[in-house]
């Protein structure tokens, strides 16, 4: 009997006003976990709030999605933010879907920095560190959802938080298991073959190719797929409908 488990995350409530980026409902027809955006990079109020009600009715996790303060840059773009300042950004955001979730009748079930925050936490421990002063603050039961093995990984650890690893279906990966910057040709991956494809892989065998076609080893609870990726709702579906025909559970973890 096949016993395993995989959860599927996508980033979503990433419009702005009038700018609606992601189709959010339908992609909450296919996840099982949902980061949402908090209003640093993207998300306003009534973007958020709209997310949480239908994820609270679908039985999706609703995670916070917290990123540096940059919503021209949708953040990211690299920046410097004091320690302290950081851990109380990362706090507000959470309060900020909590009451959301909340008013959903759910709660915000876990962290996940966004984009340059995302990858400065990979090896920046003072960074990582206010990421897990800032969520501990808001909830010391709220896991962090990141990069296996990362500096992160191990702050949030410190801290006393729980820690979920995820891998990326539609982004590529250098040799050292980090992810290939945003801008170098072949880092997004678009092709729904080549996405269900290692997707499955990413679940059943933990892991992955460079683009070189070296082996990369990411031991993953949790299959992002982001949602400004082009053509996301079908991506989401191919994989979910592979992943589903291999005999593997989609399931939250939190």
């Amino acid at each position: 009997m096949n016993d395993m488990v995989i959860d599927l995350n996508a980033d979503l409530a990433e419009g702005y006003g009038r700018w609606a980026l992601t189709d959010d409902e339908a992609m909450l027809s296919v996840v099982t976990s949902a980061n949402v955006a908090c209003g640093f990079h993207a998300g306003d109020p009534s973007i958020m709030r709209k997310v949480c009600d239908i994820a609270a009715e679908r039985g999706v996790r609703i995670g916070a999605q917290v990123s540096y303060r940059d919503l021209a840059g949708f953040g990211r773009r690299a920046m410097d933010v004091p320690a302290d300042e950081l851990a109380d950004e990362i706090t507000y955001q959470i309060g900020a879907l909590e009451v959301f979730a909340r008013a959903a009748g759910v709660k915000v079930a876990y962290v996940k920095p966004h984009g340059a925050l995302y990858n400065r936490v990979v090896a920046d421990p003072v960074q990582a560190a206010a990421v897990a002063a800032g969520t501990r603050l808001a909830d010391p039961a709220l896991p962090v959802l990141c990069l296996p093995g990362s500096v992160m990984h191990e702050e949030a650890g410190k801290a006393g938080l729980g820690v979920i690893g995820e891998a990326f279906v539609d982004r590529a990966y250098t040799a050292a298991g980090t992810l290939v910057p945003r801008g170098t040709p072949g880092a997004v991956i678009t092709d729904p073959g080549q996405v269900a494809e290692r997707a499955l892989t990413l679940a059943r065998d933990g892991r992955t190719t460079t683009p070189d076609g070296e082996a990369v080893h990411v031991r993953a609870r949790s299959l992002c797929l982001h949602g400004d990726t082009p053509g996301a709702v079908a991506l989401a579906r191919r994989v979910r409908a592979g992943l589903e025909a291999a005999g593997i559970t989609l399931e939250a973890f939190a």
